[in-house]
């Protein structure tokens, strides 16, 4: 079973700031590739409710299903590589194939409860190795929206923090609470549906 704890410090950037640091950075426009995270819950939202997250993330290379919950410390991340049909599957009838996730997802899920999907968020990404972490670059794009955002992922939380800060400080970038992916595509979805 692929399972790890994912440590990561997230910033919202503006347009201006995504584009300074894409030059801080020394990224290219080949830096960038696209992937596309495919989301699930129940129709009460009941994973969200719980901190946790599902999701299908297609590559060019491979696709993974992973599920979200939260640790001590970060998230806890449950993995499988997927096929495209079974990618398809999911997607039309809210069935998980077997393999490491669909155990735990039913311990987390109420008896009877199932997840469908609810929509796509596509991603032009750019990453790289930076003090002990992964930098990374997004570019967003869901439900008539885009956003820009910095993560650096690490192993180490305190020290990740300080490098995290020092970036921000450096660029002159206020640090601001950012949701993460998922949580930002449910909060505009419920503002699409109340817009209705």
């Amino acid at each position: 079973m692929s399972q790890h704890i994912e440590i990561e410090f997230k910033n919202l950037l503006t347009k201006d700031e995504f584009i300074e640091l894409t030059t801080f950075l020394q990224f290219s426009t080949e830096d960038f590739k696209t992937q596309i995270n495919h989301y699930f819950d129940t129709p009460s939202f009941s994973l969200k409710k719980q901190g946790c997250a599902l999701r299908i993330r297609e590559k060019s290379e491979h696709m993974e299903l992973t599920l979200k919950q939260p640790a001590p410390t970060g998230l806890l991340e449950t993995n499988q590589i997927l096929t495209e049909r079974e990618k398809q599957n999911m997607m039309q009838t809210g069935n998980l194939p077997k393999g490491p996730v669909l155990p735990i997802l039913t311990e987390v899920l109420h008896p009877n409860e199932s997840v469908s999907y609810f929509g796509s968020l596509t991603t032009k990404r750019a990453e790289k190795k930076y003090k002990d972490g992964l930098i990374v670059l997004d570019h967003s794009q869901y439900l008539n929206t885009e956003d820009f955002e910095l993560e650096f992922e690490v192993e180490d939380e305190q020290i990740g923090l300080r490098n995290f800060q020092n970036i921000l400080h450096q660029l002159q970038i206020p640090m601001r609470k950012t949701d993460n992916k998922m949580m930002r595509f449910y909060k505009q979805k419920q503002k699409e549906q109340e817009n209705i």
